[in-house]
């Protein structure tokens, strides 16, 4: 009862547009179906078993994903796992789940990270176990640097603890994949067998199949 009477001062706002939103409702109905329109994303990465994500990095989904990554909105992680828990083709959705660890720096500056809760709320959504294993030195950072710069100097990652044998790498956004083949040889080092990824989105770039259609390449 509360709310609603709060609503009627203050009506709930799109974490995504910005705009009008239902009581209860984090996305309004515009931006969902905006997010259902896009085509899902299969990358090659070398290292990897598989990289699929559930849009492409632009338009809505570049919104969502800065609300919950700049703009602090961290409910937004359950809309965002509930996105890719929907659209994921049979047999994406297997193994452990571990985030992708973050910058030390930029963790404690955000207070949260983006992955990490992601990964979290993925796995309440699928039951997958939660294996957070992975850590990250200190390193530049990867936004605003050219794709050459990214693919010489990866992220700084190791295991520590055993990685389960099935990992599905679990991050905000694929770019280079520099990141993912850093998390993917830390995992192996530390005993996994099969390594895969799912991202929200991902950036188009050479040797990337959109749509679903990808599935059987």
């Amino acid at each position: 009862m509360l709310e609603e009477i709060l609503a009627l001062v203050a009506p709930p706002a799109c974490g995504v547009c910005g705009g009008g939103c239902e009581l209860r409702s984090r996305i309004c109905d515009r931006c969902e179906a905006r997010l259902g329109r896009l085509s899902p994303v299969w990358s090659a990465v070398p290292g990897l078993d598989g990289v699929w994500s559930a849009a492409p990095y632009d338009g809505v989904a570049r919104q969502l994903i800065g609300a919950l990554k700049f703009g602090s909105r961290i409910g937004l992680a359950a809309d965002a796992a509930e996105l890719v828990a929907r659209r994921a083709p049979p047999g994406v959705l297997t193994g452990a789940i571990v985030p992708v660890p973050p910058a030390p720096l930029r963790r404690r500056r955000r207070g949260f990270d983006p992955a990490e809760a992601l990964a979290g709320k993925l796995a309440d959504r699928t039951g997958l176990r939660l294996v957070p294993c992975l850590v990250r030195s200190q390193s530049p950072r990867q936004v605003g640097r050219r794709r050459a710069e990214r693919l010489a100097d990866p992220p700084r990652v190791g295991a520590v603890t055993p990685a389960p044998t099935e990992a599905l790498l679990v991050d905000d956004v694929t770019t280079t994949g520099a990141t993912l083949v850093a998390c993917a040889e830390a995992l192996r080092d530390a005993g996994a067998s099969r390594v895969a990824a799912v991202t929200l989105a991902a950036s188009p770039r050479p040797g990337r199949a959109l749509g679903e259609r990808a599935a059987a390449a």
